[in-house]
């Protein structure tokens, strides 16, 4: 029989941290419940209005902010990392380079992580169960109104970088995050300061300048939200921005000097598949729904969508050269039956226009 006290329930945390890294997780933090700044940064954040149209944000009330509201008697979380980092920084920024590749944000190049970090929190969980008993628990990865980078913040796994990710000194901030909600009254960590410093790289890199202060993000000019979360067509003015990127936009974390820390990841799922990673725009463009729906199944980039995906494209072939391939995929697709598709294709076929009429 288990017997709860603190002495017990420190060696339990020794263990899950030790459990975690045997499941592949790169390092495990443990924090209380306590998020009173964070829910007065995330109100401030939505009265702005930077989040846009993702509804959720706010639609959960406290729930987000309060995690016993969430799940009932909730008063230890247990927090995770796991590095995703599929290949070096020079081949991303060669990537980013080339204005004939699709860029695809590297977290998704491989299968998706929510199933890959929830099958190991489940592990875990298990691996607790076995020392502790039956005890109540639920494992988020991204799935729930959980601010997880809070809770990694306050778990020492890292500090909120003023680009709005988890950044560890240590590794830098190629990493998924994951939670377990637990009824286990567990010893918390300390949370790391923040080392961002007077560095303003990622601010000044941004493509859209969505990052408008030191830690806030308007979602509404962010190109993972214009490609990820936006669901209509996205803002003319902010598309040629774009440029190559059709599934997110990694540069924030490409210039942060402390990626240089950053290690490639050990899990072969989160290796490239179907060469995402160099595929050319026309040849993405090329592909049916079926294909689409067939080659993206398991990954995370299925969820935005056939439709999206070719909206996404079509704006980074008008960022493209205006070669025969570029205008003959375009062309293609002009009489699209989707207005969306339709719309954007239009908008880069007139990108390309004044190019060509110049020579």
């Amino acid at each position: 029989m288990y017997k709860i006290n603190s002495q017990n329930n420190k060696e339990l945390s020794v263990k899950i941290k030790q459990w975690g890294k045997e499941l592949g997780f790169q390092q495990v933090g443990i924090t209380d419940t306590k998020l009173h700044t964070a829910e007065t940064h995330l109100h401030n954040w939505v009265a702005k209005g930077f989040h846009g149209t993702m509804d959720y944000m706010h639609k959960h009330g406290l729930k987000r902010s309060r995690p016993a509201l969430l799940v009932n008697q909730t008063v230890s979380i247990i927090s995770v990392r796991m590095d995703y980092l599929p290949e070096t920084a020079e081949k991303i920024q060669q990537a980013i380079d080339n204005p004939i590749t699709a860029f695809i944000s590297r977290y998704a190049l491989g299968r998706d992580y929510h199933k890959i970090m929830r099958n190991k929190l489940q592990k875990l969980a298990k691996n607790i169960e076995s020392e502790y008993g039956q005890f109540g628990y639920r494992a988020f990865v991204d799935s729930a109104p959980v601010l997880e980078k809070a809770i990694a913040e306050k778990a020492g796994l890292g500090w909120i970088g003023k680009h709005s990710n988890i950044i560890n000194r240590k590794a830098g901030s190629w990493f998924f995050l994951g939670e377990i909600y637990t009824n286990i009254p567990l010893p918390t960590d300390t949370a790391v300061t923040d080392h961002c410093g007077n560095c303003v790289a990622c601010i000044d890199i941004c493509p859209t300048q969505a990052i408008v202060a030191p830690y806030q993000v308007d979602a509404r000019l962010c190109i993972s939200y214009l490609t990820i979360e936006l669901h209509g067509s996205i803002p003319e003015h902010l598309r040629a921005s774009i440029g190559n990127r059709i599934y997110g936009c990694d540069d924030c974390q490409l210039i942060c000097p402390w990626n240089r820390f950053a290690r490639l990841s050990t899990e072969k799922d989160y290796n490239p598949r179907h060469n995402l990673n160099n595929s050319q725009l026309t040849e993405l463009f090329s592909w049916t729904e079926s294909e689409f729906l067939k080659k993206m199944e398991g990954s995370a980039i299925r969820r935005i969508g056939y439709i999206r995906w070719l909206r996404n494209i079509a704006v980074a072939l008008g960022n493209s050269q205006a070669s025969e391939s570029t205008m003959s995929a375009l062309i293609k697709k002009q009489n699209h039956q989707s207005g969306i598709v339709r719309e954007h294709v239009d908008w880069a076929l007139k990108q390309h226009k004044p190019r060509r009429s110049a020579h």
